[in-house]
């Protein structure tokens, strides 16, 4: 089987649908208190990590044993559980930890479906928030909010000229690089919050949003929920977002083009 049995989304969709609720009733039951903080890169940098992250990870963990023993997963704190499925799942416990750390409500817990290396569902969980996106197919996306499924879709209409850009470079690209987009930096002008900037734009609030340095998990649940509103997704430097690195996502083709061309002085 080479590609995907599109009749087996309800299958893997259901699943997500129902774990989204399952994660939110986890965190005001189990983790909704004081949790532990440590640093990743022990006075390299700040990449924090938290108690919680590793308690979310390993309860998305023990669901997807229990429902789908002999898939792989990837997870950001745990590592590859390999196998030799065709189906791995690809896990962000909690998105955002600095987010977390301070109390931001913006944090979530991202979640794909991969069949051969490509993602083919995602869920992008915010507790706090009391909503969620996922794809049921890749045609059709949706955002419960409050227990109510609304389907969402990109603003494709939207012009450069009237463009709402979400955009961060999170310390990741220097002063003297971020001069040769000024105007990039000059379009910057609506918040940028972890993964709730993607999921704003698969629902027509934004237009376009400019991340650096994303791992894996931090954009494999993302890209089948935005591909499936509608919107265009690659690097910086137009190559597959599966590769992850630094992301470009926009709501129409012409203005992801622009982007590109924009951004052509920082992208290699």
């Amino acid at each position: 089987m080479d590609q995907f049995n599109l009749k087996n989304y309800p299958i893997y969709a259901n699943f997500l649908n129902k774990l989204a609720k399952e994660l939110t009733r986890f965190y005001y039951s189990k983790l909704n208190k004081t949790f532990k903080i440590s640093n990743k890169l022990k006075g390299k940098g700040y990449d924090p990590v938290t108690t919680s992250d590793k308690a979310f990870e390993k309860f998305i963990r023990l669901k997807i044993k229990k429902k789908f023993p002999a898939h792989q997963v990837i997870g950001e704190e745990f590592g590859h559980k390999k196998s030799k499925s065709h189906f791995t799942w690809v896990i962000d416990p909690i998105d955002g930890t600095r987010s977390f750390v301070i109390g931001n409500p913006t944090w979530s817990n991202l979640i794909s479906l991969n069949y051969k290396g490509r993602p083919i569902l995602g869920l992008a969980n915010f507790p706090i928030l009391k909503k969620y996106y996922i794809n049921f197919s890749d045609k059709i996306a949706y955002v419960v909010h409050n227990g109510k499924r609304k389907k969402i879709s990109v603003n494709k209409k939207a012009i450069f000229k009237d463009v709402k850009v979400s955009a961060a470079f999170h310390g990741w690209l220097s002063l003297d690089k971020q001069k040769k987009i000024p105007q990039i930096l000059s379009l910057m002008q609506f918040p940028c919050s972890d993964a709730l900037s993607y999921s704003h734009l698969a629902e027509g609030r934004v237009d376009v949003v400019i991340q650096c340095s994303n791992k894996i998990w931090d954009i494999h649940p993302l890209i089948p929920i935005i591909k499936a509103a509608g919107g265009y997704i690659s690097t910086w430097d137009n190559r597959d977002a599966i590769n992850a690195g630094n992301i470009l996502v926009s709501s129409n083709k012409t203005i992801h083009n622009k982007f590109l061309k924009l951004l052509k002085p920082v992208s290699k």
